[in-house]
């Protein structure tokens, strides 16, 4: 699926789809029997994707784009050499669409575009071969692919095509969904598993069927992989949609057949590598293939420290094959488990909110079983402690702690673990000063002796302890905690700001550990007294589905100011925000402010698509909702209590269904103070 529900991409497309077949993104969080098959055992037999599949698309990076040729191909297949991503278990190089010519020979056969591939895509092949890697495809079950150039799909052409591929070496390939015709999907999808293996040829099957017809309940003798989702794109309310489609689906994960939500973003720009590192992670432990969207000939480094940790990917890897599940997710604040084949457990505590949260489980809630003290390994840190049993961390805004957590009868040669936290308000107007106290609490099965803990803050900002800084030994399950006096500079820009609390300390052993929280602070802005539009009033942080927030306007998807007048039920409205699930949106009012109302729907421009929910919070209680509402809805109002609250969030959820078309308008916004 090519970004079907984008503006300017669904109107080239949708004439090209057969009636009544246009995707829709999304699921609800399904409610499903157990599959038949036991979890984690394998159906594939070809002994084919028995880890998630690894390697690169080059879909999110260049989409149908000229950069998209036979260079950019090589070019990636030596990185994957060269930066030892190979070595880190990336494989496949993968060709999206747009790489034949829009029209068959006079023997029905495809055609590589000879300006792309001026020799072939054997040729291109034979290099990724040359280099130990194997090479990916794509087509459509349909009788074309889903751009709108309309290059040939392969319905009712499966066994010629489906031998051509293997003609050409072909070791994998991406089966989409559009132009399909109508046609039976089983059916669809079965046909070219038949075609494929009539060649003769290994060839990794992914099926791109966006979910609609729930694969996972029938694809696991034809894939082995299955779209679980419509398209992901570069936003954090993107991703964090798909993340949660796809997290109670791991019942029908296994070796041989996985369940695939798309392709990563990591690199592209349209995050923070703090919310890159929590993509990565999710998807590992989700045993999520691993297939790099980003162009690696532009990557940064720090990209590159993301896609080649090999720590995460083990837990991707891992032959037991276990997806992981969610044990808790309260508030925004995920823990999710994945069983090793060692014994071991992968632990992410995914912080889904836009600020740090303490996120806590214990060893015996993962799984493992009683024991003295257990080994935790923070995979991103890379470095290893001892805990009693306790698994928790202050995780930062979109962040995630990934650990591996084992009985280890060496446990007591590692440090204890210690958690950092920092309570009190992490926001604070220009030239006051604001108060936090910092602990450092000990998990360890031993004690933490000779701690010592400092605050800093950003050039020109004071930060003062003003109680004791330091601790000769802090024991299991005891903190120190250390009141903190924080002001930012009178005439500091609003905005965040960066905090770093750091604790040195030495284990029973001698050894010496360190951990670091980095935080942040945001310099607010006291609200206008009187009633202000939103639409006009600076926001503490947006979260969106897809592309900016926008003021006054309706959401457009890519660069900001692209929007339309916001328009619901034919009501135009100057002033509000446009949005697309899933959004949030956070002001800061300094316990200030009495009322927010709103008029909210799903904009006009989307016809009849679109379904949301929005929601008003005040600080971490939700003070107003509206339920589920369609295009087909006229706008509706709302209006929220927030007395007494210092941060208002404005939030829209995809009405549980995925974020298809989910432009949603808060229709002349306004907050009393």
């Amino acid at each position: 699926m090519r970004h079907l529900h984008t503006r300017t991409t669904r109107r080239r497309v949708v004439g090209a789809l057969a009636a009544g077949l246009l995707c829709t993104t999304g699921l609800m969080a399904p409610a499903f029997a157990a599959p038949a098959q036991e979890p984690g055992s394998p159906t594939t037999a070809d002994g084919l994707a028995l880890t998630p599949p690894m390697g690169f698309n080059n879909w999110n990076s260049t989409h149908c784009r000229a950069e998209f040729n036979d260079d950019m191909v090589k070019g990636i297949a030596d990185i994957f050499v060269d930066k030892g991503l190979k070595d880190a278990g990336y494989q496949y190089v993968n060709l999206d669409d747009c790489w034949a010519l829009p029209s068959r020979d006079a023997n029905g056969k495809l055609v590589p575009d000879p300006v792309r591939f001026p020799h072939g895509i054997k040729a291109v092949a034979d290099y990724v071969h040359a280099k130990g890697l194997k090479l990916g495809i794509y087509t459509s079950a349909g009788t074309k692919t889903c751009n709108s150039a309309g290059f040939p799909g392969a319905l009712g052409h499966e066994y010629s095509d489906a031998q051509q591929f293997a003609d050409w070496g072909v070791d994998y390939l991406k089966y989409d969904n559009c132009n399909n015709q109508g046609v039976d999907a089983k059916l669809r999808y079965t046909t070219m598993r038949d075609a494929l293996k009539a060649t003769g040829r290994p060839i990794v099957y992914s099926i791109c069927e966006w979910g609609q017809n729930k694969p996972w309940e029938w694809a696991s003798d034809v894939g082995h992989l299955w779209r679980t989702t419509g398209d992901i794109s570069d936003s954090w309310g993107s991703m964090l949609s798909i993340l949660k489609q796809n997290l109670p689906l791991a019942p029908y994960a296994g070796p041989g057949h996985w369940n695939d939500p798309d392709m990563l973003e990591v690199g592209n720009g349209g995050m923070t590598d703090t919310e890159y590192r929590s993509h990565f992670s999710m998807w590992s432990i989700m045993a999520a293939p691993l297939l790099i969207g980003s162009d690696l000939r532009k990557a940064s480094a720090a990209t590159f420290d993301i896609l080649d940790n090999k720590e995460v990917i083990a837990v991707d890897q891992d032959p037991l094959g276990k997806q992981g599940t969610v044990l808790s997710s309260e508030g925004g604040r995920w823990v999710v488990a994945k069983e090793m084949k060692d014994g071991s457990r992968a632990v992410a505590l995914f912080n889904e909110t836009g600020s740090a949260q303490r996120i806590a489980t214990t060893a015996r809630d993962v799984g493992l079983p009683e024991a003295d003290a257990y080994t935790l390994r923070d995979l991103w840190q890379h470095k290893s402690y001892n805990t009693a049993g306790t698994i928790s961390a202050t995780v930062p805004a979109h962040g995630t702690v990934l650990v591996r957590v084992s009985v280890d009868p060496q446990w007591a040669k590692n440090p204890p673990a210690v958690e950092l936290g920092l309570d009190g308000s992490p926001l604070v107007e220009a030239g006051r000063t604001a108060s936090l106290t910092s602990t450092v609490t000990d998990l360890g099965r031993t004690p933490a002796q000779r701690v010592s803990v400092t605050l800093s803050g950003p050039e020109g900002w004071t930060v003062a302890a003003t109680s004791p800084t330091g601790a000769g030994t802090v024991p299991t399950g005891r903190a120190l905690r250390t009141q903190w006096k924080v002001t930012a500079p009178a005439g500091a820009a609003s905005g965040a700001y960066d905090l770093t609390l750091k604790a040195t300390y030495r284990s029973p052993t001698g050894g010496r550990a360190e951990s670091v929280l980095p935080l942040k602070a945001s310099v607010v802005v006291a609200p206008p007294s009187g009633v202000s539009s939103l639409g006009d009033l600076p926001w503490l942080s947006t979260a969106n589905g897809w592309g900016p927030v926008e003021r006054n306007t309706s959401n457009g998807e890519s660069a900001a100011g692209d929007g339309h007048p916001i328009t619901l039920g034919g009501v135009v409205y100057a002033k509000g925000l446009g949005v697309h699930a899933e959004s949030a949106v956070e002001y800061y009012t300094g316990k200030a402010c009495e009322t927010v109302t709103a008029d909210v729907g799903v904009d006009d421009e989307k016809g009849a698509k679109g379904t949301v929910a929005f929601e008003i919070w005040a600080d971490a209680t939700k003070v107003a909702s509206t339920g589920v509402l369609t295009n087909a809805m006229p706008a509706q109002p709302i209006t929220a209590d927030v007395t007494g609250a210092q941060v208002v969030r404005l939030v829209v959820t995809d009405g549980g269904d995925g974020i298809d078309s989910d432009h949603a308008d808060w229709g002349n916004a306004q907050l009393s103070c």
